[in-house]
């Protein structure tokens, strides 16, 4: 025992058990195939053959209005300014923010919207590109959450679970399935942030954590504006043949230190000095932008070429799934329109329309939509009562986690459909209601994993992102 440390020398019965341990999971692996067990006699990944390989995870956070967007409500339009009925709310809970109104006087959104595709689906005219990739997607109008305040909404939506603390969705398939490219991180994060420049809701880099998963699984957040990784490039005056001796024997020392502990995080420690390492040479490839066509940069729109963008993000996130990152989690923020929904929400949808749909296009035109899942939404949707007055042109709407609604493309699932629906206020689920835990469960699926295998051992208990609540793939979705 030392002041401040205490040193767990290994003795050799620990040693032989140890190896024991190794030597025999390796022989299982052996006899049952790599699909069977690995180390300690746990499913491998995937379980079965995937149609997804990675996930775009484009994330609108604040609560993007599904009745402005997706799910049309003529009926809101005749019943202008008329109190919610009783019998629809059914003593469900509101928020704070509303609670004290007198009333909750129904609103119409001030949008048009227009059938688009072979099917029909209809789609707001805030989003014109969308409605040109309407037969690629697959768009989910009976999502609902338990959450109706922002931090458990998007910490539900990014861990599975309302409470911090859990680790992220790309840290759990980084977990099950590793990486494919050792020279960049299987989970990369980009945050967005509106044309005008407002920051919108907080973001905090939990929602990309790797919770109790050991260390390596976080996400890595990237900057699109200088240097994309802090303390990534060599210091001034230290060259390349330097910065390798120095890792070197910092690597040297923590495996003396893992030697005598035995604890992962060291090990985690050694592979992320290497990572970073090899990130100095492949993160600046990845960001230069100067092999990329004038057809390409024109797709995703004017702001492409404006560091911090969603369009830039957008076609950031195309090369880093050519180039094999497992997930990439795309951030814009400012899309919590409780007063000034008219004035904020086409700027909003500008920023994001036309990006999201080049990214779709994009993949589909390399041959890469196939087996990558795109995902666009948020943490829940708003509600069809205005938040203060209503009123025709101005007006605002609160938090409504009981039905929204989100998209998918590409990866398994099908497209051109419409699934799923609410009632003629839009806010009830009336067919087909999809969890939280059942995108998750059919998100893993489409990726080769059965979500109930897929679980880490912590505190004794068995964790899995699907909880253990009843959750179900959602196979209506799937191709």
């Amino acid at each position: 025992m030392h002041c401040q440390r205490f040193d767990n020398t290994l003795s050799r019965r620990d040693f032989l058990m140890r190896t024991g341990y190794g030597t025999g999971a390796a022989a299982l692996h052996q006899l049952f195939g790599p699909t069977a067990a690995m180390a300690g006699g746990e499913p491998v990944f995937p379980n079965f053959a995937p149609k997804a390989k990675r996930v775009i995870c484009l994330f609108q956070s604040g609560g993007p209005s599904h009745l402005e967007l997706f799910d049309p409500k003529p009926l809101l339009k005749q019943r202008f300014n008329e109190d919610l009925p009783d019998s629809v709310r059914q003593g469900q809970r509101i928020t704070g923010m509303v609670s004290g109104q007198a009333r909750l006087a129904l609103q119409p959104s001030k949008y048009g919207f227009k059938q688009c595709g072979q099917n029909g689906a209809w789609i707001s005219d805030l989003l014109p590109h969308t409605q040109s990739i309407v037969d690629e997607i697959a768009i989910i109008r009976s999502m609902t959450t338990e959450a109706i305040n922002h931090d458990p909404a998007i910490t539900f939506f990014q861990t599975g679970n309302q409470q911090p603390g859990r680790p992220s969705m790309g840290a759990w398939l980084d977990y099950g399935l590793g990486t494919m490219n050792s020279d960049l991180p299987a989970f990369i994060v980009f945050t967005s942030i509106a044309s005008d420049g407002k920051a919108g809701q907080g973001l905090l880099s939990r929602l990309w954590g790797n919770g109790f998963l050991p260390g390596k699984h976080q996400g890595v957040q990237l900057r699109t504006d200088g240097d994309p990784v802090l303390y990534l490039s060599d210091p001034k005056n230290v060259t390349r043949a330097q910065r390798r001796s120095m890792l070197d024997r910092v690597a040297a020392l923590n495996q003396q230190r893992f030697a005598t502990q035995g604890d992962p995080e060291i090990e985690t420690r050694i592979s992320q000095y290497e990572l970073a390492y090899r990130m100095q040479a492949s993160v600046p490839e990845m960001m230069d932008m100067g092999k990329e066509s004038p057809a390409t940069l024109a797709m995703y729109g004017d702001d492409v070429t404006k560091p911090g963008t969603f369009a830039r993000n957008c076609l950031l996130a195309r090369r880093l799934a050519e180039r094999g990152v497992r997930f990439i989690q795309l951030y814009h923020r400012d899309w919590d329109h409780h007063v000034g929904l008219t004035d904020r929400l086409p700027m909003i949808t500008q920023d994001v329309d036309q990006p999201s749909a080049a990214l779709v296009k994009d993949l589909k035109q390399r041959g890469m939509l196939d087996d990558t899942l795109v995902i666009w939404g948020g943490e829940f949707g708003r509600t069809p009562y205005a938040q203060g007055g209503a009123n025709l042109d101005k007006y605002g709407r609160d938090h409504h986690g009981r039905c929204f609604s989100l998209w998918m493309a590409g990866g398994g699932i099908k497209p051109g459909l419409v699934y799923g629906s609410t009632d003629e206020f839009g806010f009830n689920i009336v067919e087909n209601p999809v969890t939280i835990h059942d995108l998750h469960a059919t998100i893993l699926h489409c990726l080769g994993i059965d979500h109930t295998r897929l679980t880490h051992r912590f505190q004794g208990l068995d964790f899995r992102l699907t909880g253990v609540e009843a959750s179900k793939v959602v196979k209506k979705l799937l191709a």
